[in-house]
């Protein structure tokens, strides 16, 4: 199990003012990325290596409409 103590959580900042349904991320460990539910700050979270949150933000960034 990926220790995410010392993370750093941070909303997008396309998620707008409503606290509606949003992802926290924190990049701020070496060698992992965390993802969690920002409604659930105490639940479960995911846990990437660098590479494979930057191909997935890469491949949304492709995605997104103009």
């Amino acid at each position: 199990m990926t220790d995410l103590a010392g993370a750093s959580w941070r909303k997008s900042t396309r998620s707008g003012g409503s606290g509606g349904d949003c992802v926290e991320v924190a990049d701020n460990l070496p060698g992992v990325v965390g993802v969690r539910d920002s409604k659930d700050p105490t639940g479960p979270a995911l846990a990437f290596v660098p590479a494979a949150w930057a191909a997935f933000v890469g491949g949304v960034r492709e995605q997104r409409p103009g």
